[in-house]
């Protein structure tokens, strides 16, 4: 759609997505230009730093919207979005976990948006499908490529991030993805990291990398 707020119908199918939360007037954070986290509940990973560990429980609610809902919820930022070619990020937890919303969303909203979407790709290669079409650029946390070392932080195998970093690849969107490598205290050291990029590049001609650390709280 081109410079219009008018919504359609999801194809009679009531999509539903557990809102966390609402960030307005995010600058270049989560992508490009301005943006508006959508973060919702729900993530296969416990990792031992995690910033957000509500979204795995019951301790905090959430509010279930639809995709028109939350187009009327976002749509304030409009002009921001569109002046400085930012959009919506959706996070959480496991933005994936929501790809079918996320697609959902993706054809009501205005063209000129762009859709981010943070991920660690832990997710079965279905979500990560669904979500192609709808998602300009993924940023990706891949933690560590090293099993080991993945397990130990997160309780969970890492064989699904290859195999989504492999579909991203052959799917020509190497250039659509921020791959983000965390120094992860008492997990991992810069050599560790050094070697992730190497395992991430033996997949595909990825080139844009975020070496970061965590910081304990």
């Amino acid at each position: 759609m081109t410079g219009t707020m008018t919504e359609k119908p999801n194809d009679g199918q009531t999509l539903k997505l557990p809102l966390f939360s609402v960030s307005r007037l995010r600058m270049e954070i989560d992508g490009d230009g301005v943006t508006t986290l959508v973060a919702a509940k729900g993530c296969p990973l416990h990792c031992r730093y995690c910033i957000n560990a509500d979204v795995l429980g019951d301790s905090v609610a959430s509010r279930a919207v639809t995709p028109e809902e939350l187009l009327a919820m976002v749509k304030i930022d409009d002009l921001y979005f569109r002046a400085t070619n930012g959009g919506i990020t959706f996070g959480g937890g496991e933005s994936l976990l929501h790809a079918k919303f996320i697609r959902a969303f993706s054809e009501i909203a205005p063209s000129e948006w762009r859709i981010f979407a943070e991920t660690s790709l832990n997710v079965p290669s279905e979500l990560l499908r669904e979500a192609l079409p709808a998602v300009d650029y993924f940023i990706v946390d891949i933690k560590d490529m090293n099993p080991d070392i993945y397990r130990a932080y997160t309780d969970s195998d890492n064989s699904l991030v290859t195999e989504n970093l492999r579909i991203l690849a052959e799917a020509g969107r190497c250039g659509d993805v921020k791959i983000r490598v965390p120094r992860i205290p008492s997990y991992n050291t810069d050599e560790d990291r050094c070697s992730s990029v190497t395992a991430v590049q033996a997949i595909g001609p990825f080139q844009t990398f975020d070496f970061f650390d965590y910081v304990l709280r």
